[in-house]
């Protein structure tokens, strides 16, 4: 059950007080047995035992409440002033009081028990001299010898003063080095926290940066691996399908579709390879054979290709020339995966500010809801076939043609036509032109 439940204080909080109440008990202690010795127990002896008590207390509260110790020894002292209660040795535990304002105090206790420490001396001295001068006359005649007690007053109260300032104003020096030294340490700890936590989030941020930059180069390679592998097949498949309707009487013809089967194969191989191994440096096949190559590859496979270029064709920058060429392979591995191979594939290349590459292709009943983008208007003029959005379905293929060109501030269009009796299926990418090496 916890303290705030019960209302008593739990075994945590009585080991923090127990230091303090066992100094406030020291002080009691020997406290009275000063005022023992001062008056006789039966005599009136209260008043010592107030100023002793309240002392006690005091000190007991001098660590975790400065403010209230502070209070409660002037309320002593002045009710010591008023009732004539003499001064007890055991008031020097003050001293314990002024360390603690100035150690664990708030800074108005600090500033207060800095300024009580000479107005105590003061207050003490004269209080003491007073009694001094009472002894004198009621011993000796005041009149024969008062030059020479106001001359040994004086320097006495001095004396006094000075002495009372050193005993009170030392632990509060103490104790004000302490609370500057304990600021410093936590202001040490401070800047020392703050600097791991400023260099766990750098590590974090480079770690995240490190993440990121593997996923993308993943996710890179994994594009490029799917490009390469899926145009090199469908055109394998394509002329290997092709092969199986050529006549026993042509072996020529035969060891030619075969051997285009082997060379796309390597070549195959030879792009996975690179894509493998090489992460900086631009696509061999794209720099070897370019766009015209990719064309005449699927035309290679038996595919009709009916390939338009408008426009003076301009030289790409290498990173350009590699989007240019990884999306028309995508798009005509595409066309003759999902395309008839009794219609051509019609492939057009438009150099107007920009490089605009569109592939359409009449496409099998089986595949007519593959994918495409929203739809846009027909431009003014244009013949008004009927467009259909239809289901997404997730890929590497479309995915990969968006990132690619969004990568270099392109941008992509898919989209399927309803013309006459047949589906048509188009892929638009436009691709900046910015100055070629």
């Amino acid at each position: 059950m916890s303290t705030a439940a019960t209302g008593r204080p739990g075994p945590d909080q009585l080991r923090e007080w127990a230091p303090d109440v066992a100094l406030g008990g020291a002080v009691l202690v020997l406290g009275m047995v000063e005022a023992s010795r001062t008056k006789p127990f039966w005599e009136d002896w209260w008043d010592l035992a107030l100023v002793v008590l309240g002392i006690a207390v005091a000190v007991a509260l001098s660590r975790r409440a400065p403010g209230l110790a502070l209070g409660l020894v002037w309320v002593v002292c002045l009710l010591q002033l008023l009732t004539g209660t003499p001064v007890l040795l055991a008031q020097l535990a003050i001293a314990a009081v002024a360390f603690g304002g100035a150690r664990w105090g708030s800074t108005a206790v600090v500033w207060l028990s800095g300024l009580s420490i000479p107005l105590g001396a003061v207050v003490v001295v004269l209080f003491a001299a007073s009694e001094v001068y009472d002894v004198i006359d009621d011993v000796v005649d005041y009149n024969s010898v008062i030059d020479s007690a106001y001359r040994l007053g004086s320097t006495w109260q001095v004396a006094a003063a000075v002495l009372g300032m050193f005993v009170l104003g030392s632990p509060w020096l103490a104790g004000l080095a302490l609370r500057f030294v304990s600021r410093a340490e936590q202001s040490r700890v401070s800047q020392v926290a703050a600097e791991e936590d400023a260099a766990r989030a750098v590590r974090m941020s480079e770690q995240a940066r490190e993440i990121a930059r593997l996923r993308e180069e993943q996710a890179r390679m994994a594009r490029d691996v799917h490009d390469v592998v899926g145009h090199s097949l469908a055109v394998i498949l394509a002329q290997a399908e092709s092969a199986q309707y050529i006549d026993d009487a042509d072996p020529e013809r035969l060891k030619q579709t075969m051997a285009t089967i082997a060379t796309s194969a390597r070549t195959s191989l030879q792009d996975v390879r690179q894509v493998l191994t090489t992460t900086q440096a631009p696509d061999a096949a794209v720099r070897s054979g370019g766009l015209d190559s990719l064309v005449d590859g699927v035309r290679a496979s038996g595919h009709e290709v009916v390939s338009t270029v408008v426009g003076q064709p301009q030289p790409l920058p290498p990173e350009l020339e590699t989007v240019a060429y990884r999306v028309l392979q995508e798009m005509l591995t595409n066309a003759i995966k999902h395309g008839r191979r009794d219609t051509p594939v019609s492939v057009e290349r438009h150099w107007e500010g920009e490089l605009r590459i569109e592939v359409r292709n009449v496409v099998q009943a089986a595949v007519a809801d593959d994918v495409t983008q929203p739809i846009r208007p027909v431009p003014a003029g244009a013949a008004r076939a009927e467009e259909q959005p239809v289901r997404e379905v997730p890929g590497q293929g479309l995915d990969g043609m968006r990132r690619r060109l969004a990568a270099v501030g392109g941008r992509l269009d898919v989209r399927r036509r309803d013309e006459a009796d047949v589906q048509t299926f188009t892929a638009t990418a436009w691709v900046p032109v910015r100055g070629g090496a």
